[in-house]
């Protein structure tokens, strides 16, 4: 009889679906995938919001599974939706919802999740937060998923061994010394990072003591060991097991593994070699306006001795993670009082800036924007120059990462998934843009300042560069680190960290350059198309209020753009 009965169900909704327009059947398939994935990935939705619940996802083969099962017939039944009659809000939706199935489908044949982690994220990372619970309720949640812990890392371990047998793994290179951020975990001290977000909840807050109490037996009963027996297994098993290359060509069929990769990361076609040759293109162009800045400076000596110069001069350092932490904030400050040349709609939503955790700086990128804060790392300052600073806080903060993400919150009324969905190629792209952006608007005051920048861009070029010589032409982690050296001012701590990210995340570095590219490009032909009446603000408005979305559909959607200001400005 139940089967009967949901048979029968089943037939309605069918009958349902097939009576609606293209559109109400494309918001009906991409709202019900999207809810049940929030629940697959262990989110509910509370104030508006998709939040963590009070479990950990299911992370198990049989999971993927049936997972890969039902992202295949929702990729079916999209491609079944007449898309000749959507709106162009829908073809936009339409187009998002396929690049998400594409990737959660290419996600699961490969079994990346047989390797959940790489030397920048750990799956036992998120699991600590340095803000307190500001209620019960909230605390609460976070007790059960500590609970669920063990069983999550279990699954992890499983996943990695069925890794190991096939010969997919991290490159061991990459994850040296990456075991140590799981040792403060197991610290059974008040200075275990599992406790900072209960000991800095409000003093006020219904039943602290219990919640306090209920925190302390779990993490010395629970989380201390399950964080002990991944320690154990990546000293003793995974790390001295993994694979020895650095290209992704020697992972299982690695060729087709390191193009799809590419796909998935940039939303672009491009082959390999095609990005070499616009990285090496990109690099000659960047080389030279290196050297132009850096007569500018009145440097008589060679471009290497300026590089020298620039690493070791202690004019260029802070003397105390405050003093790097300060001039942070004076840029963003200084921004502030630029965004109206820049925006026409800002948002409402603000960020603080911090400092990168001390159990994961050693490791952890320069900085990292995000819609809460903006993170900055001032471990080892002889290693965090400051006329990298105002492109790094251009790119991270505003008006890049931070102010996007508020953007993107407060951005139009859209189907969840369009509002949660990030694309590297869009939201790197437009950062790094940003970092550009900042020559037009006054933010580089000193010769030493743009040669930062400039120092930035060819990082993001020379990527375009490394990561298809690593992975597609044979190169030598030392031969990658000897590149960006030469080219960059960045410190030998961010260069060795950077080819270890490219190593063990192949093709995730592509993005930034080639999405920056093509805004640009769009940029410079709104501005010849629309002469003079050219404004900035309404290009960058209209680039932001799309949300991310695949570099195609950026392309599409900002022509039509220019072509609809040309349109008007002919019609006046």
């Amino acid at each position: 009889m139940k089967f009967a009965t949901a048979a029968f169900a089943q037939l309605l909704l069918s009958a349902s679906v097939h009576a609606a327009t293209p559109s109400e059947q494309l918001s009906t398939l991409s709202d019900s995938m999207w809810k049940w994935q929030q629940a697959e990935d262990a989110q509910e939705k509370r104030d508006g919001r998709w939040q963590e619940s009070d479990h950990l996802p299911d992370v198990t083969a049989a999971a993927w599974e049936r997972r890969l099962a039902r992202w295949e017939a929702d990729l079916k039944a999209l491609d079944a939706i007449s898309h000749a009659d959507l709106s162009n809000e829908d073809r936009i939706n339409a187009a998002i919802f396929r690049e998400l199935l594409m990737q959660n489908i290419q996600d699961a044949k490969w079994k990346t999740y047989e390797a959940p982690l790489n030397s920048d994220s750990f799956f036992w990372g998120g699991l600590s937060r340095q803000d307190g619970y500001t209620s019960a309720a909230d605390a609460r949640r976070a007790l059960k998923r500590m609970a669920d812990t063990p069983r999550y890392f279990a699954e992890n371990i499983a996943n990695m061994r069925a890794g190991l047998k096939r010969g997919y793994t991290v490159p061991q290179v990459g994850l040296k010394g990456r075991e140590a951020t799981l040792i403060p975990y197991t610290d059974p001290g008040p200075a275990n990072p599992l406790r900072t977000a209960f000991d800095n909840m409000p003093a006020d807050i219904d039943g602290r003591a219990e919640i306090l109490a209920e925190a302390d037996r779990l993490i010395r009963t629970q989380l201390i060991p399950a964080y002990a027996t991944v320690l154990e297994f990546m000293r003793s098993e995974y790390i001295p097991k993994a694979i020895t290359s650095t290209s992704a060509r020697d992972l299982p069929n690695g060729e087709a593994f390191y193009k799809d990769r590419i796909r998935y990361h940039t939303t672009l076609d491009l082959t390999p070699d095609e990005i070499h040759q616009i990285g090496l293109k990109e690099v000659a162009r960047i080389d030279a306006d290196m050297k132009k800045t850096m007569a500018d400076a009145g440097f008589k000596g060679s471009f290497p001795e300026f590089l020298a110069f620039m690493r070791t001069s202690p004019q260029f350092y802070a003397k105390t993670p405050q003093e790097l932490l300060n001039y942070t904030a004076w840029i963003n400050k200084k921004m502030d009082g630029k965004l109206k040349d820049v925006l026409g709609l800002l948002p409402r939503y603000r960020y603080t800036i911090k400092a990168v955790p001390d159990s994961i700086a050693p490791i952890y990128t320069s900085g990292r924007g995000g819609l809460e804060a903006c993170w900055f790392n001032t471990y080892d300052l002889p290693q965090r120059p400051l006329y990298n600073l105002t492109a790094l806080a251009l790119h991270e903060c505003s008006p890049g990462h931070s102010l996007q993400a508020a953007l993107a919150l407060e951005g139009p009324d859209r189907p969840d998934f369009r509002r949660q969905t990030y694309f590297s190629g869009y939201g790197e792209g437009w950062a790094l843009y940003t970092e550009w952006l900042g020559t037009k608007i006054g933010m580089y005051e000193t010769p030493y300042d743009e040669f930062g920048r400039e120092t930035f861009e060819m990082w993001r070029a020379a990527r375009l560069v490394i990561d298809t010589g690593l992975h597609a032409k044979g190169w030598s982690r030392q031969q990658a680190i000897d590149y960006l050296t030469a080219h960059t001012a960045l410190a030998p701590l961010d260069i060795t960290n950077e080819v270890d990210r490219y190593i063990s995340w192949p093709a995730q570095a592509l993005a930034y350059k080639l999405g920056e590219i093509r805004i640009r490009a769009l940029r410079a032909k709104a501005e010849k198309e629309l002469g003079a009446s050219f404004d900035q603000r309404p290009f960058h408005d209209y680039l932001l209020a799309m949300g991310s979305v695949p570099l195609p559909v950026l392309e599409t959607q900002m022509n039509r753009w220019i072509s609809d200001q040309k349109a008007k400005l002919q019609a006046d």
